[in-house]
């Protein structure tokens, strides 16, 4: 939620970018960000605990930052063109929820975190908060970014990324186990990141359902549904 604020101040200072990207179709940037994505999460998941393996990590992280960049530049220069479409929209929204799965599950199922049902739990929770917003988006006509945002979760999954490169440079990237059932996993800037992004989605998911839940029953309440008549009663 922190960044989305920051979202219109980012577009201002995309201006020149945007405009020197105008003569291509926002859609085919929007493209551009699925293979860029899948890509860096899969350098992540491949990465051994190696230098080949710290090479690996920048790599991952480079894509994964240069997907989002395109990312946040499809609606910018959709916007500067007059080429704003529902079907852009839509498409940019399907590949933010594919992205946001893959580079959970790589992280979880690279050596470091070597987890895939800890993965996979963190992308359902993950797709869970981001399916109120676009939901609520649905009924109410509004999107709700409240919680635990996909910019902030993928802001600080780069960072993470990175910080576990620059740790592995040093061969100092594992603080111990975690407790109980996860006693399994290294405690490292991957790991926490999966959890926070668990814990983020449930959260999310918490907020947004709450806080649409009580703006569409105002809107109920305000303007309520056309009902079907009552079947007559067969004796008229």
């Amino acid at each position: 939620m922190a960044l989305e604020k920051l979202r219109s101040i980012w577009e201002r200072t995309l201006t020149p970018i945007v405009e020197s990207m105008s003569w291509m179709s926002p859609a085919t940037i929007t493209w551009l960000a699925l293979p860029i994505g899948i890509l860096g999460g899969l350098s992540v998941y491949l990465a051994t605990e190696d230098s080949l393996g710290v090479t690996m990590l920048i790599g991952g992280g480079l894509l994964i930052t240069l997907a989002m960049a395109f990312d946040g530049l499809d609606g910018p220069v959709a916007r500067a063109t007059g080429r704003v479409t529902r079907w852009g929209d839509y498409l940019d929204h399907t590949f933010d929820r594919i992205l946001d799965a893959v580079w959970i599950i790589c992280i979880s199922a690279s050596v470091f975190v070597n987890d895939v049902v800890l993965g996979l739990s963190a992308a359902w929770f993950t797709l869970l908060g981001s399916y109120m917003g676009t939901q609520a988006q649905a009924v109410a006509g509004t999107r709700n970014y409240r919680g635990f945002s996909r910019a902030d979760r993928t802001i600080l999954s780069i960072v993470a990324i990175f910080l576990m490169g620059i740790l592995l440079h040093f061969d100092n990237y594992s603080w111990g186990s975690y407790p109980g059932i996860f006693n399994h996993i290294e405690i490292n800037p991957l790991s926490i990141v999966v959890f926070i992004s668990a814990l983020g989605g449930i959260w999310t998911f918490l907020v947004r359902f709450i806080q649409a839940s009580k703006q569409i029953k105002q809107i109920d309440v305000d303007d309520p549904l056309p009902q079907p008549n009552s079947p007559k009663d067969e004796s008229d």
